[in-house]
């Protein structure tokens, strides 16, 4: 089975929403996705104060998913027919603006070598 990997950069509609973003974003959109066919884990990442260039950064969050999946545009079309519905229900806090990639890997995963 191919392994797939799905970057999804995200911000809050504003600061004043930025608790309801993240509240939903954890507790929800996680799961849904998850229940996606396809998807077996989510992580999110939120941008480091340090960084080695100056900004601008457009996007202050990351979502890291991985799909197990000998069928992408399988799983990627039911992730879109589920999303604004009940089963991936949207939240108003997040921005409209997002952008999203799957990246397939061209490497096994190397570790540091003690």
């Amino acid at each position: 089975m191919a392994r797939h990997v799905f970057v999804v950069f995200t911000n809050p509609t504003s600061e004043a929403q930025e608790a309801e973003y993240n509240r939903w974003y954890n507790d929800r959109h996680l799961p849904d996705v998850l229940d996606v066919p396809g998807f077996v884990s989510a992580q999110r990442f939120r941008l480091s104060d340090t960084q080695r260039a100056a900004g601008p950064f457009p996007w202050r969050y990351m979502a890291l998913y991985h799909i197990d999946t000998d069928d992408l545009k399988g799983t990627l079309a039911t992730l879109a027919a589920r999303s604004g519905t009940s089963a991936m229900v949207m939240s108003d806090a997040l921005g409209a603006e997002r952008l999203a990639w799957v990246f397939d890997p061209i490497t096994a995963e190397v570790a540091k070598k003690d």
